[in-house]
């Protein structure tokens, strides 16, 4: 389906974190500075943003790297850079490299905290351009004017610089923004994917002449044909032919269902085994398709950021700091020794460095960092910062039966013969008729008679009858394979005690299949989705968590309630459409429940995106993957188990990194204003102050890397 088809409003863009800003061009948000989203489509180009950004951190870390060196050489005595190069030439050389870093690649910082004063929202990007500001500029006064300080303030003749501090975390918040926009580009996949599902062309009927157009010149009404193993092109109803298509990507159940005249096809499912004729009822973006891929846009943009703590902090510290700063200034130059001036200068300069933002910038993305590596080694797949911190306080955990509770393929799990027959009689006649369907319970069959090691015959005269069975000959026997009442209409008479098998098969959930031959009743196998091995134990835990498991599902009540039953699972809704299974997250979370949702299908990517937290089994379709925050490689839903204890494990680091983040500057911005003067004569000056900065980034750090020792 053409994207024109399916997008055709003004592109509009917006805030994820606040909704209510929309504009009509790419730009920032004049709240919190982040980069606004295309509202109403995922952008066809690269992400220029990312591109820009990547252009910045690359250069900029190209130039800190000489500056951190050279510096590193004046703080550490041992390594006597002096040597080789003068201190003079080295301090002009900081000035140099670091000049583009903060002025260039850092430009964008200073900008959005320019925006976020004017517009009085001040966010974690004027903490950043304060901190880096203060870092900087301080070190450009000394360099290009030295003689306006004091002698008391030299160390070795020297007033300590911090060209470093001020490149090194310029680069380190590019590279967090640069993280950010590829996330928020690869958001735009499930999309794509799911515009690749479509159909591109279809054959139209007009006149009695059938020719090829593309799917957008399709008008409603339009007349198209549909051939075996082609996509329908649109939603329409069936004028002519009768067939059956496999709607798995709607429904998620793996059983194609048949369809004659009067009834409903949809657009992008896959017909498979006769040819039909259409009329196109819903096109461009009426289409099911459309509305998923609407939904998963929808839901995607509504989810707002981890960051958002930080800049909810950043409201409160940033003005307390500068205010503490501005205090200092004045009161060291109205009351201090001379030159009061100079003391009042480094009094708040030390103010400002110590609060630079170096690790309160490092609290989430390093506790997210060492997380997200921890859960990859758990087959744990996380894309996104929100997903973790939203995981701890999950409420309900929906999940999709088909592929995620079961193993999504059809198996035969019972064979029941009648007197005369054994076993391998019996499947090898069954698979050897089934071997020409495409049935996916036809193939459930046919391998299962391949894996026991039955040998099979080929069939002479096959047919298959939709909606019933098949028949054909086999060995010269006349052979009926189906339904029950399929095989009742074709005069066959069922032994009571096999019907009475049937009924114990269907109430265990298995779909029963018929084998009749030369007019008799061979047996019945029994086929169905099982459990995977590691659901059970996955179900107890979540319980034991103290979390409400639902299940989701597009299969019948009673199949639903038979597996739900044998789970321990109490709440179950069953014969759902991809829209259901959204409107259910959405009522979940309008009644304040935080909802994970689990699934593996395209029909669960709403609802995956809906949810506060979409798990998407590592197994299914790249549409669910896309739309999910969380993948399990495997499958398997312990993995659910150790993503809630992963989640709360880096919450509860991120908070302690937030504390070591702030502590020092609850201690140190009293003292760098300083409040010890006046009773001990102590006065902290900017080199302390930023080794005090530079303590807490490596407790932040510290404390983060033990998140790779986290029992999962």
């Amino acid at each position: 389906m053409e994207k024109s088809a399916i997008f055709e409003n003004k592109a509009m863009y917006t805030c994820p974190m606040h909704p209510e800003i929309e504009q009509d061009k790419p730009g920032d948000c004049p709240k919190c500075g982040m980069h606004l989203e295309q509202k109403t489509a995922p952008a066809e180009e690269d992400n220029k943003e990312a591109r820009i950004l990547a252009r910045k951190f690359w250069i900029g870390l190209i130039f800190a790297v000489p500056v951190f060196f050279l510096a590193l050489g004046e703080m550490i005595p041992v390594l006597n850079l002096k040597a080789i190069i003068p201190s003079e030439l080295s301090r002009w050389l900081q000035f140099i490299f670091s000049t583009p870093v903060v002025l260039w690649a850092g430009g964008i910082f200073f900008a959005k905290a320019w925006k976020s004063v004017l517009n009085k929202s001040l966010n974690m990007f004027t903490l950043i351009a304060m901190g880096v500001g203060a870092a900087y500029g301080f070190s450009a006064i000394v360099i290009l004017f030295p003689n306006i300080f004091p002698e008391s303030l030299k160390r070795h003749g020297e007033i300590g610089l911090y060209f470093e501090a001020a490149a090194v975390i310029t680069v380190l918040v590019l590279m967090g923004q640069l993280l950010e926009a590829k996330a928020r580009s690869r958001t735009g996949q499930a999309i794509k994917a799911l515009l690749g599902f479509a159909a591109k062309i279809a054959h139209r009927i007009r006149d009695g002449k059938e020719e090829d157009v593309a799917i957008d010149q399709i008008q409603k009404g339009d007349l198209l044909r549909v051939r075996p193993g082609e996509k329908v092109p649109l939603d329409g109803i069936i004028t002519e032919g009768k067939s059956t298509v496999d709607e798995s990507m709607i429904s998620g159940e793996p059983v194609p269902a048949a369809k004659k005249e009067g009834d409903l096809v949809i657009g992008a499912t896959v017909n498979q085994t006769g040819a039909f004729v259409m009329r196109a009822e819903k096109i461009g973006h009426e289409t099911l398709l459309s509305q998923i891929v609407k939904m998963v846009a929808d839901a995607q943009r509504s989810r707002a950021p981890i960051q958002k703590l930080a800049d909810h902090i950043s409201g409160y510290f940033v003005p307390a700091v500068m205010g503490c700063a501005v205090v200092a200034f004045i009161i060291w130059s109205a009351f201090g020794p001379a030159p009061a001036l100079a003391y009042a200068l480094i009094s708040a300069i030390s103010v400002l460095i110590i609060a630079c933002p170096c690790a309160l910038g490092l609290a989430t993305p390093m506790s997210i960092m060492v997380g997200v590596g921890k859960g990859a080694q758990s087959g744990i797949l996380i894309k996104s910062a929100e997903a973790i911190e939203k995981c701890e306080k999950i409420t309900h955990v929906l999940i999709d039966k088909t592929g995620t509770l079961t193993a999504g393929k059809p198996q035969v799990t019972a064979t029941i013969t009648a007197n005369g027959w054994d076993e391998k009689s019996l499947l090898s006649i069954a698979a050897s008729i089934e071997q020409s369907s495409e049935h996916p319970l036809a193939r459930s069959v046919v391998d299962y008679a391949k894996e026991k090691g039955y040998g099979l015959a080929s069939a002479d005269g096959f047919q298959s009858v939709t909606g019933g069975g098949v028949k054909g000959k086999v060995n010269s026997k006349a052979v009926l394979l189906g339904k029950q009442k399929f095989i009742e209409d074709n005069g066959i008479i069922l032994p009571e005690e096999l019907k009475k098998k049937s009924d114990e098969l269907q109430r265990k959930a298995e779909t029963v299949i018929w084998v009749a031959v030369d007019g008799k009743i061979a047996g019945i196998l029994g086929i169905s989705d099982p459990i995977k091995k590691t659901t059970p134990e996955a179900i107890r835990a979540l319980h034991e968590m103290g979390l409400k498991v639902v299940m989701l599902t597009g299969d019948n009540e009673k199949t639903a309630n038979a597996i739900a039953k044998e789970l321990g699972i109490t709440d179950v809704h069953a014969g759902l459409e991809p829209k259901d299974k959204q409107e259910i997250v959405k009522k979940l979370r309008s009644e304040g429940a935080k909802v994970m949702m689990t699934g593996d299908g395209i029909n669960d990517a709403p609802a995956l995106a809906e949810a506060d937290v979409g798990v998407a089994m590592g197994t299914g379709t790249d549409v669910a993957i896309e739309s999910a925050g969380i993948t399990l490689v495997k499958g398997d839903l312990n993995g659910i188990v150790k993503a809630l204890r992963l989640s709360r494990g880096v919450m509860r680091n991120i908070r302690q990194n937030l504390f070591f983040a702030f502590i020092y500057n609850a201690i140190g911005v009293p003292i760098a204003a300083g409040i010890l003067y006046p009773f001990w004569g102590l006065l902290l000056s900017p080199m302390i102050a930023g080794a005090a900065m530079s303590f807490s980034s490596v407790s932040v750090i510290g404390n983060s890397l033990r998140l790779r020792n986290l029992e999962l």
